[in-house]
């Protein structure tokens, strides 16, 4: 008996291993740096124009990461049951590999939302009544990314979403928080995160150019097709460079960014030089980490 418990243990050990393993995929935790590049200018700026309050900080990583794993996991949700991803090359989703039921992710994401909408409810009391719009805006535009009867993510409306929220919204929420007002400061630095973003979500984009028109979602690479997206890719990293050498202006340090072009070579060789499938998941990990360090030097060279 003792010998068949322990056999069962160990069986039980892989399994739950196997499901952790899972949610964390589900969580898409590789792609965190484009929430944390915005948050991380947002608080460069702010030390730079005042001061940083560590609790405010706090409830801006949970307003803000609420509200993006919350809706990865919708997103996984919402796929699942409409089977986009039931031919994934990438990464394999929770409905659409059967490793989670739809109900489960869905209050999964649910929960994340709660937390989110717990943190800019509190920033809204603390802070400014303004974050309940800020709040709401982000809960509305996360679910009918992919959700609803006619998903704005099925529509081209990806890329702008993606610049607005992990762009504009992020670093400048992110600093006024701690300000108290918007600075111009951070809707320029806005923008070449919101590029980077935009970068990013293209790599994604361009490897399920095939799956993604098969199941009738119709992205920005859908519409470009696979060469135009290409250089589309490459725009967006061309001009985040620039625009926020264009912040030099305003704070020299800015050019700091500069030392993250290294960081840019190799994804650039790749979706440049026609990887496909498979092979595009390491350009997304790459630009994933171009984003990290790109995001790190712009709020050290702003906050000086």
């Amino acid at each position: 008996m003792t010998t068949t418990v322990h056999h069962q243990q160990q069986h039980q050990r892989p399994a739950r291993s196997g499901a952790v393993r899972a949610w964390l995929v589900g969580a898409r935790l590789k792609t965190l740096p484009v929430t944390l590049a915005p948050i991380a200018v947002g608080e460069g700026i702010a030390h730079s124009l005042g001061h940083v309050s560590w609790w405010r900080t706090v409830l801006t990583l949970l307003f803000l990461l609420g509200f993006v794993l919350g809706t990865n996991f919708f997103n996984d949700y919402s796929d699942g049951v409409r089977g986009t991803d039931d031919e994934r090359l990438g990464p394999a989703r929770l409905v659409g590999s059967g490793q989670a039921s739809p109900r489960q992710v869905l209050r999964f994401g649910m929960f994340l939302y709660a937390v989110a909408i717990l943190a800019g409810a509190v920033l809204a009391v603390t802070v400014s009544w303004w974050m309940l719009a800020v709040t709401a805006y982000c809960g509305l535009a996360g679910w009918f990314y992919t959700g609803g009867p006619r998903p704005y993510g099925y529509r081209a409306l990806g890329d702008l979403s993606i610049f607005l929220f992990h762009g504009v919204i992020a670093v400048c929420a992110t600093a006024a928080v701690q300000l108290g007002r918007v600075p111009p400061l951070a809707l320029g630095a806005s923008v070449p995160i919101g590029l980077l973003a935009c970068a990013l979500l293209t790599t994604n984009n361009l490897r399920d150019i095939r799956t993604d028109a098969a199941a009738g979602k119709i992205t920005v690479a859908v519409l470009l097709g696979d060469k135009r997206t290409r250089a589309y890719y490459a725009l967006c990293v061309a001009a985040a460079f620039a625009s926020a050498l264009l912040l030099a202006g305003a704070r020299p340090w800015a050019l700091l960014v500069i030392a993250a072009v290294p960081s840019a070579v190799f994804p650039l060789r790749r979706v440049l030089g026609g990887a496909r499938g498979s092979d595009l998941i390491a350009a997304l990990e790459h630009t994933c980490l171009l984003l990290l360090a790109f995001g790190t030097l712009l709020a050290i060279g702003l906050a000086l």
